[in-house]
This record gives C-alpha cells, sequence and structure tokens, in this order.
C-alpha cells in the first residue's frame, strides 16, 4: 500500500525540492513554494491545482480527491493514499505539482521534460 513514506521519498527526488515543517505537518517546497502538504494522520496528502480542474478530478474520482471546508478558496487539493493506483500514479500527481511551484528556470530540466 502506498504510503506518507512514498509521498516524502518521491517529492524529495524532484530537483530542488526541499523538507519543512510547517502548521505541524511535513511540507515539501521548491524554491520556496510550497506544492506538498502531509496532513497528521497521513492517509491523504494535499497538492496545487487550478480551481477548474480540481473540480473536475472530484466529480471524476471523489473516492480519490477532494477538498475540506477550509481549503474550498484555495488552489489545492487533497488526495486519499488508499485510492491511489500505483506509485506511477502518485509520482505523477506530485510532479504536476512541483511544476505549478518550480522557477521557471527549473522547467526545463523537470521530470517528463528529457
Amino acid at each position: 500500500m502506498i504510503n506518507s513514506a512514498d509521498v516524502r521519498r518521491i517529492a524529495l527526488a524532484l530537483p530542488e525540492t526541499v523538507e519543512k515543517v510547517a502548521w505541524e505537518m511535513p511540507t515539501f517546497r521548491v524554491a520556496g513554494k510550497m506544492f506538498v502538504t502531509v496532513p497528521d494522520d497521513e492517509t491523504s496528502f494535499a497538492v496545487r491545482c487550478p480551481i477548474h480542474e480540481r473540480q473536475e478530478l472530484i466529480a471524476a474520482e471523489p473516492e480519490k480527491f477532494w477538498v475540506p471546508p477550509h481549503e474550498a478558496g484555495s488552489h489545492w487539493v487533497r488526495v486519499r493514499l488508499s485510492a491511489l493506483e500505483d506509485l506511477d500514479e502518485l509520482r505523477d500527481i506530485l510532479v504536476d505539482s512541483w511544476k505549478q511551484a518550480a522557477p521557471t528556470r527549473l522547467l526545463d530540466a523537470s521530470p517528463g521534460n528529457d
């Protein structure tokens, strides 16, 4: 089963990613911008996601994606670890969020652009 250790390992493998504790939970950042958080219960993680895409994700796979009420106006979506198909899907989600936070100078060398 995919767990928070997999999130940490994959996130930290992305260029210039650092882990920083904020709000008493691990967060992962590139160039100072957060792109992943892992809440206390470690059953899910949150990633950057444009609001219009977020609604589509939730409508298509509500068992996998959701937004807590206090994050409704944000550009973040939660992902249930138990609903992920495999590590490739986890990596794709993390890379997509990383690309939204990464500075332009890193995007040419980003995963999937080789």
